[in-house]
């Protein structure tokens, strides 16, 4: 495979050689007769875009339609009528297009007049508040001015995604986790893309390469019925189309800067950065960049250049009175952004683009914590997210067909913890009476994921007489590799005596305490280190073949049938084969009641890829032990895995510690000498593939929608969804205790992990072991955990838009109001049920689930070089869900759980929260109060130089009413207000809140 893909692009850079984005796009032109409202056939329509010297002509065909195909996203086009003997002339100009689109326009002819006129130009509206006549696709978008007039902080493109219509900001498990969730999904699940080329990170999801504002031209969302041209989503397509150079030379520069708490809001909770890691003290950004385009070759060879660079500052405290440290530890975010394009026009048929993208985080943990912490310096380590996309697309233009031709190579490294100190053992030093005083050296782990990502794509259009057909292929190979587990340097818990406590502290080391300092003679509590100390992996291919055909059954209606099949070799898991049956039929209609008017609907099937995650910790966290394969077999046996399974087919060597106690400090044992532990160690829990395969999740989506053209200048329209979604990702036990409700908070019985290991299918002793065939054996799993396709979801929301362009008015604005409800029994891939595997009870109100979502932004402009904008965010309250306090053990006087089941996995500090619940409660039971944000921006724009020239001057203010939201913001959900311990009548513990009153200032200066 890897052969084929470097031979393919090999070919593509002899024939074409290499030059950017041209991703395919139609613009449909359709002209009526002002008089009788019907088709002009026969007419020419001519298409004009000087940035790029295009130039052409069609006549209009039997319904009065033009379709100008294959053209660039660069520059603005203009459509235009010459006079006849009938009509005036008519041309609608600034028409900007987008990615992989179909755009419609309608030309309405006058009637020549006694007071002929040489011509009649009407402004095109904004692409935005035009009518789709065209497909029944429930899509919204943000142009270039649209990105820079809302108030995003630090030009991160996704901070504006939510002011779109279905689209919210998430709740994720993670602190990295994706924030844009579209109709409530998880956000692991959206699929990004640029210029419709994969721009996804293939472990967990998310962006790959973050675009900045200097980048993109437009951004549009998928969130229903969109084309079988778009897969691998279940859940909606964020598409960002890039800029192009044109024959006019374009430039900025910009600085922009977050001062911080000396002027922010004061608050008392952590905010987050961009990456979504909790800051507090200190935290500051300066952030800087440069975007350049222009003709290398006037109408033939374009380029485009974008470079922006970002400094977040961040404190932490360190505090270890008993070493007697309390010190301040700088830390900084680095974030840098490349991005280059380059197209070319080979002949008037021929079309080619080549892009490059270059993302450099680090997020750096420089010791201490938020409040105070232990963790030293030397402990210190940066998460590092690059990314590589050098993408090739090229589009052929043929008399009634268009092919486009698409490469691209990609890589990402997700380094989560690059230490500092790299070849050092960890070590956690105690204090005579047990508390940790210090954390030193390495960080204690490794989770480096490399991937590397190649994609192919072939499409093809061709028009028939009423027919539109689209097809096409491709391919998006991934090949994985993940060194992880614990420390391969081994790991100590130390403890001090009283006498070494003391001499250490008399040292005064400060922040600059490290390992060779903890005195030689330190007694050791334990040791442990990494027994597999190697990379592993796989490569995930997903295949795609799509048809489809746009129907023109009148000038006013046209339908849409397409069918489309997506393959996952990774569905194959520990069975034999895959999910070969992933054939998703689509099907729509858009109907133009008139003019101004269209109703739009339809129905399709969209299958999800299968996150990488779930066959990664199936490898990572498994073993192929003797023990742990007899214990496998027993459960075969006893029928809690499926009769035939392949055990082999479904183990892994996995990662996995040696513990040793009594050794010498920093002379421990190496993994090499401790591998016979691999056999005979007990786990809490393990995984295995599936041995019946993954399927693929998918959804079944109807839609219908209706819109309005009020005038020119302003759209209105309104959708309503219906999604039912099957087959999603959630873990099953299948070593489970027996199910253990608890219903009455008056009378809850703790049952003892004792009572409950004893429930389990291979029941567990004491001390972690199990009895089997008459045989005591070591190595097994308490628990044995695989991931199926067994969850479903429901989403129903009805979405009301209103849209103004400002264009020459002093008043532009965006309105949209959806009332929604999710409810699932799943919600990310590790979720598991709370009692047992009993997923009945877990149908309910989803993390993400919002009831209303009001989003306003407005823009006023009082003179020409002034503008303010309001943004404005109204939310409901995000789902509680209310867990168990502290319940006393039976047979005790003094010890309290609140693990009431027994199974050891109520543990509310880890990603998913599952702890056990409040009794009586049902999952998401209660409601955080309504969140309200108001965000305002400025800007006043000088005259500079140049004619075109001009100088900005920006001002962003953030929270402007300084309101402590506890809901409606992108958070860790086990770092958020959404766990809440004991009923509702409790109330809410108010755990964090949204960021306060920020500042955020600008200047650019714009060619």
């Amino acid at each position: 495979m890897k052969r084929f893909f470097s031979l393919l692009a090999l070919v593509v850079s002899l024939l074409l050689p290499a030059l950017p984005a041209w991703a395919q796009v139609d613009l449909v032109v359709s002209v009526l007769d002002n008089a009788t409202r019907k088709p002009v056939v026969g007419l020419p329509v001519q298409l004009d875009n000087a940035a790029i010297g295009l130039s052409t002509q069609q006549p209009t065909d039997a319904q009065g339609k033009v379709r100008f195909r294959g053209l660039s996203t660069a520059g603005s086009y203009a459509v235009s009528t010459t006079v006849t003997q009938r009509f005036q002339a008519v041309r609608e100009a600034g028409l900007t297009l987008r990615a992989n689109s179909s755009p419609s326009v309608t030309l309405v002819l006058p009637l020549v007049s006694n007071q002929t006129l040489e011509g009649v130009t009407v402004r095109a509206p904004n692409n935005a508040t035009t009518i789709n006549t065209q497909s029944a696709e429930v899509a919204s978008q943000l142009s270039a001015r649209e990105l820079r007039e809302i108030p995003i902080e630090a030009r991160d493109i996704t901070r504006a995604l939510y002011r779109l219509p279905n689209v919210t900001l998430a709740t994720g498990f993670f602190s990295e986790a994706p924030n844009v969730s579209i109709n409530g999904a998880n956000g692991l699940y959206t699929n990004y893309l640029i210029d419709g080329l994969d721009n996804n990170e293939n472990f967990l999801g998310g962006q790959r390469f973050a675009i900045p504002v200097g980048f993109a031209q437009n951004v549009n969302v998928l969130t229903n019925n969109f084309s079988t041209e778009f897969g691998n989503s279940a859940n909606g397509i964020v598409n960002v189309t890039t800029k192009s150079g044109s024959n006019d030379l374009k430039a900025e520069v910009f600085y922009l800067t977050r001062p911080g708490p000396g002027i922010d809001g004061k608050t008392d909770f952590a905010q987050r950065d961009l990456s979504g890691n909790q800051v507090k003290s200190g935290f500051q950004r300066q952030q800087f960049g440069f975007g350049v385009g222009g003709a290398l070759v006037k109408d033939k060879t374009f380029f485009y250049l974008n470079a922006e660079q970002t400094f977040d500052f961040k404190d932490n405290v360190l505090t270890s009175p008993e070493l007697g440290v309390n010190a301040t530890v700088r830390g900084q975010n680095r974030f840098t952004y490349l991005s280059g394009k380059l197209d070319q026009r080979w002949t008037e048929r021929l079309r080619s683009s080549l892009r490059a993208n270059v993302g450099i985080v680090n997020i750096e943990r420089q010791g201490g914590g938020l409040d105070g912490g232990v963790a030293f310096p030397s402990t210190g380590n940066q998460q590092d997210r690059n990314s590589l996309n050098i993408a090739t697309q090229n589009v052929y233009v043929g008399r009634n067909f268009t092919a486009e031709t698409d490469v691209q190579y990609a890589r990402f490294r997700w380094n989560y913890a690059r230490a500092a100190n790299p070849d050092s053992p960890d070590v956690t030093v105690n204090a005579p009476a047990g508390q940790p005083v210090a954390v030193l050296g390495h960080p204690g782990y490794l989770f480096d994921s490399h991937q590397s990502t190649w994609q192919a794509q072939q499409k093809f259009t061709l028009l028939k007489g009423r027919h539109t057909f689209k097809g096409g292929f491709g391919i998006i190979s991934t090949a994985h590799l993940l060194f992880g587990g614990g420390n391969p340097n081994g790991s100590y818990s130390v403890q001090l005596t009283q006498g070494q406590l003391d001499a250490l502290r008399a040292r005064n080391l400060g922040a600059g305490l490290s390992i060779t300092d903890i005195p030689a003679g330190v007694r050791v509590n334990n040791y442990s280190v990494e027994l597999r100390p190697a990379s592993f992996g796989t490569t995930q291919d997903l295949y795609n073949v799509y048809v489809e055909d746009l129907v023109a059954v009148t000038d006013r209606l046209n339908v849409t049938l397409g069918l489309r099949y997506d393959y996952d070799n990774l569905s194959k898991g520990g069975a034999d084969h895959g999910d070969r049956n992933n054939i998703a039929p689509r099907a729509n209609f858009n109907l133009q009641l008139s003019e101004r008017s269209a109703l739009r609907g339809g129905y399709g099937l969209f299958y999800d890829k299968i996150l990488y995650t779930v066959y990664s910790d199936a490898l990572q966290q498994n073993t192929t032990s003797a023990d742990y394969k007899t214990q496998l077999r027993e459960l075969v046996r006893v029928g809690a895995l499926p009769a035939g399974t392949n055990v082999d087919r479904i183990t892994f060597d996995g990662n996995l510690s040696g513990n040793v106690a009594g050794v010498a400090y920093l002379n421990g044992p190496s993994a090499a000498s401790l591998q016979g532990q691999r056999a005979g160690v007990p786990s809490f829990e393990r995984r295995i593939l599936n041995p019946d395969g993954y399927r693929n999740p998918y959804s079944h989506q109807s839609t219908l929608g209706y819109q309005y053209q009020v005038s020119s200048k302003t759209l209105f329209y309104v959708d309503a969804m219906y999604n039912r979604s099957y087959d999603l990702f959630r873990l099953r036990n299948v070593n489970a205790v027996s199910e253990y409700a608890q219903n009455d908070p008056d009378n809850v019985v703790v049952r003892t992990p004792e009572q409950a290991d004893a429930t389990r299918p291979v029941p567990i002793r004491a001390d972690g072991s199990a009895v089997i065939n008459g045989q005591p054996v070591t190595g097994v799993a308490r628990n044995v955990v695989m991931t199926e396709s067994a969850g479903r979801s429901r989403y129903m929301a009805a979405s009301f838009n209103l849209q103004k362009d400002a264009a020459e008015d002093k008043l532009g604005y965006r309105v949209s109001y959806t009332l929604s409800n999710l409810k699932n029994d799943t919600e990310d891939v590790n979720f598991r049920a709370a009692d047992a595997n009993n997923y009945g009870p877990e149908f309910a109100n989803s993390i993400n689930d919002r009831t209303h979502v009001i989003n306003a932004i407005g823009s006023y402009y009082p003179i020409r070089s002034l503008r303010f904008t309001l943004a404005a965010l109204l939310q409901s309250g995000q789902p509680v869900n209310r867990v168990t306090g502290a319940y006393l053990v039976p047979g005790t006087t003094n010890v309290f759980t609140n693990d009431l089941n027994g199974d050891g996995s109520s543990f509310s500090t880890a990603y998913l929260g599952n702890a056990d619940r409040f009794p009586g409660e049902s999952r998401n039971s209660d409601r955080l109060p309504w969140a309200r944000t108001f965000d305002v921006g400025a800007q006043y724009t000088l005259p500079f130089g140049q004619k075109t020239s001009r100088l900005e001057l920006t001002a962003d203010v953030f929270n402007v009413l300084n309101t402590q939201n506890l809901s409606g913001y992108a958070n860790n959900a086990t770092q958020s207000n959404q766990i809440q311990t004991g009923p509702p009548s409790a109330g809410i513990v108010r755990r964090n809140a949204s960021a306060p009153r920020q500042f955020q200032f600008g200047l650019r200066y714009a060619l």
